[in-house]
């Protein structure tokens, strides 16, 4: 169960060194300054829900729309540019204008990251799935990265939703489950997560903190 989540800005991978000179390869998160702008208290499940500003921005009469404004002046709140909603545990306290970021994650907290993965384009059966592609012998011309034949006979004439062909690939919703934060950076809001995450540098991912040791 995910006891809260926040978002973050992926920066790239680096590496940190433990006691015994191992090398653990993380990647660096930049956590945004998130404010609760709603809560949601559901009496009939074993969770509640909070909707997550984040990402300010200069001049947001211009860069935010006037009835999201309307709703941060109704609320008394700074406008932020991006909302996402999460659900948090029961046992939490939250309210509207609380702050979520950097200083809610602690060392060797479990999380799961969320990112949207890199777009690949146009990709054929043997880049997407692996496939070993067709003999270079026996009569095969021109076609030795196809993926052959994809349907049966006559019955049922047909081929099945969900065969593995060619098509777009990657620019998928993806979710790591069980890492790691293995440093955390108060001062500048970055977390080194343990292992690789989803995503180009510069997306923003979700951390969905599962087991806290704050």
């Amino acid at each position: 169960m995910v006891n809260f989540s926040v978002v973050g800005k992926k920066l790239g991978m680096s590496r940190l060194y433990n006691e015994q000179g191992e090398v653990i390869p993380v990647t660096l998160v930049k956590i945004y300054n998130g404010c609760i702008s709603d809560f949601m208290a559901n009496e009939n499940k074993d969770f509640n829900k909070i909707v997550l500003a984040y990402g300010k921005v200069n001049n947001p009469e211009k860069k935010i729309s006037k009835p999201l404004l309307g709703f941060y002046k109704k609320k008394n709140l700074d406008p932020y540019k991006n909302k996402a909603e999460f659900k948090v545990a029961k046992n939490l306290e939250f309210k509207t204008g609380d702050l979520l970021n950097v200083d809610n994650l602690g060392l060797g907290d479990v999380v799961d990251v969320i990112g949207i993965s890199k777009g690949k384009g146009f990709a054929g059966p043997m880049k997407r799935w692996n496939f070993k592609g067709l003999r270079a012998t026996h009569g095969v011309s021109v076609s030795h990265r196809s993926h052959g034949s994809t349907g049966q006979r006559q019955d049922p004439g047909k081929v099945f939703k969900g065969k593995k062909m060619a098509g777009h690939m990657g620019s998928e919703r993806k979710t790591i489950k069980n890492l790691v934060i293995a440093s955390v950076n108060k001062e500048e809001g970055i977390v080194c997560i343990k292992g690789a995450i989803p995503g180009h540098k510069g997306g923003d991912v979700i951390i969905a903190v599962k087991v806290s040791n704050k």
